[in-house]
């Protein structure tokens, strides 16, 4: 049986506290802010990071340079006979296309998943790589399993702000100047690739219940029912810890008998929807 790593980054949400606890390789992903370069969770908290968004910096994404994920790579198999890489979507960073090319010079022993995931989706991923990975599967037959598993989860973000998305373009002002009028609350989802709008609320109330009704449908019509657990059910959040767990509790209440894991949502995605979101997910219970 190989002795696997498991390696995916930190918009999975896993910390590198976590990380050391799980057995779990986690590469932060890089940010410039006024020109600087941070690393999440090693230079850069969850609390500055809204501090200096709140304060107007420019803040710019970027992904993992080839050095930093080969330099890791080369040190894991060291010790390790292969890995498993999980990046976050490849229809939300070029990281994962990236990682593709590098892998090439690995002779197999790296293989990188391409399954369309990131937050808290991402994380139950890596899980679901070490679980396999326990079981004696190879590092490519884990790369299949999760591949082939990729649609098999959904994300439903509700956002309190309309301003980030005017501001990095993703809505036209107009468009922003009218929803915050209408106090309009956004609700955007994620099946596979990319963040798409899903509805609209007036209230935070009623953005609930549209991301309830959703998870309860898919849980229902893609996953054999609510009743069955076949889905581990999470909910992410922005900055605001307190209104989290408020929600956190609503969905224990819609959800009985579930157990939930909950953790921000990655920087990658928050500074381009703001503070203040809400976000439940499922994502399928693997039969592997």
């Amino acid at each position: 049986m190989s002795n696997i790593a498991i390696v995916t980054d930190s918009n999975s949400g896993i910390t590198q506290t976590e990380a050391e606890e799980l057995g779990i390789h986690v590469i932060p992903m890089p940010f410039t802010i006024g020109g600087e370069t941070y690393l999440e969770d090693i230079n850069l908290t969850q609390a500055q990071f809204y501090e200096k968004l709140a304060e107007g910096a420019e803040i710019s994404t970027s992904q993992p340079s080839p050095d930093t994920v080969m330099k890791l790579w080369n040190e894991l198999l060291k010790e390790y006979d292969e890995i498993v890489h999980i990046p976050m979507s490849s229809g939300l960073s070029g990281s994962c296309q990236s990682a593709l090319m590098l892998a090439q010079d690995y002779d197999g022993k790296v293989q990188v998943v391409n399954n369309q995931r990131i937050s808290v989706t991402q994380r139950q991923s890596a899980l679901d790589a070490k679980l396999l990975a326990a079981k004696g599967k190879s590092a490519e037959e884990i790369k299949d399993i999760l591949e082939a598993e990729k649609f098999n989860s959904s994300i439903y973000i509700m956002l309190d702000t309309l301003y980030y998305l005017k501001k990095g373009g993703r809505i036209t002002p107009a468009a922003a100047a009218i929803g915050t009028l209408l106090k309009i609350k956004p609700v955007l989802q994620i099946q596979g690739e990319k963040l798409d709008a899903f509805a609209k609320a007036r209230t935070t109330g009623q953005g609930k219940s549209i991301m309830l009704n959703a998870i309860r449908n898919d849980m229902n019509n893609r996953f054999g029912g609510v009743e069955n657990h076949k889905v581990h059910l999470e909910i992410a959040y922005t900055y605001d810890l307190e209104a989290a767990n408020i929600w956190k509790q609503e969905v224990q209440e819609a959800f009985p008998g579930y157990e939930i894991q909950m953790d921000p949502l990655s920087l990658s995605v928050s500074c381009h929807i703001g503070p203040g979101a809400l976000a439940v997910a499922c994502t399928h219970v693997l039969d592997a």
